[in-house]
């Protein structure tokens, strides 16, 4: 005997199985000729340019051009600066972050729109101001050389502000995302056992969170591996001392264009990494 079900199931199962199938259908249906046009062509425009560069890479010569000294030289001080400055990200990202996400004070809106000012800022720009606070006669800076004898611009130190200054908003709006993401009641369960809010953070929320700082880690990284209007407005061109990667491409290209290219594939090469290490994390959340 066949037990007649619910009509509003029925129905329920008609409007919504119904739309799937259509969907699919729909989805598998060729692109129509002006979406498709414009497609390839923001395709080509984008692919061209790396293809470029690939074709016009100077392979036989590829291996002596990227062993020399100064290479080595930008990459390791590339390497390292960049380093730091996600360092520097981390040890004041995630807590800005936290900030950002948890806690609720007057102006919250302005503090966000002036941690991602930095993704519009012209970096340029962004040199131009880290000299008027941190240079010998800045706001700062002049404290800073008088009292402690510190200066940053022009030096190594200068190289890692510069970065951290233009990267750290990829760190803090990917963990921002991921604690807003994240469910509070696990917090709230270790504040009614007695855990500090601090506490709480470092034993329930770390934990939670750290595929969103270690996403935004990497992203800052890369961003300040591939820095070079702060870096060369506020720290100058110095080979060892101040000259990475980007700024060796820029002095290359003016005088020997296969060294430019090799030293662009290296840090593309990086990019593609990058990429490829963080596309787990974006299938996930797409």
């Amino acid at each position: 005997m066949t037990v007649p079900r619910d009509k509003s199931a029925a129905a329920a199962e008609t409007l919504g199985g119904a739309p799937r199938r259509r969907r699919g259908r729909a989805a598998g249906r060729g692109a129509p000729l002006p979406l498709l046009v414009p497609a390839l062509i923001g395709l080509a425009f984008l692919a061209v340019p790396l293809v470029a560069l690939l074709v016009r890479a100077p392979w036989r010569s590829m291996p002596e051009l990227l062993t020399s000294a100064e290479v080595w030289q930008a990459l390791r001080l590339s390497l390292v600066c960049a380093t730091l400055a996600t360092a520097v990200c981390l040890v004041i990202g995630v807590p800005l972050a936290w900030l950002l996400a948890r806690v609720e004070f007057p102006g919250r809106g302005f503090v966000r729109a002036l941690v991602t000012l930095p993704l519009v800022l012209p970096p340029v720009v962004g040199g131009v101001a880290l000299l008027m606070a941190l240079g010998r006669n800045g706001i700062v800076g002049r404290s800073l050389d008088s009292w402690f004898g510190i200066t940053l611009p022009f030096t190594t130190a200068g190289v890692v502000v510069a970065e951290a200054f233009v990267a750290m908003p990829f760190l803090v709006i990917s963990v921002e995302g991921t604690l807003r993401a994240a469910d509070p009641r696990y917090e709230e369960a270790a504040a009614t056992l007695g855990a500090s809010r601090f506490t709480a953070f470092r034993r329930v929320t770390l934990p939670l969170i750290a595929p969103g700082i270690a996403a935004g880690a990497v992203l800052a990284w890369a961003r300040a591996l591939g820095e070079f209007g702060a870096t060369i407005t506020f720290a100058g061109n110095f080979p060892g001392r101040t000259q990475t990667m980007p700024l060796a491409v820029y002095l290359a290209l003016q005088s020997d264009p296969e060294a430019a290219i090799a030293l662009s594939l290296v840090l593309l090469a990086v990019s593609v990494a990058v990429l490829a290490g963080l596309r787990d994390r974006w299938m996930a959340t797409a």
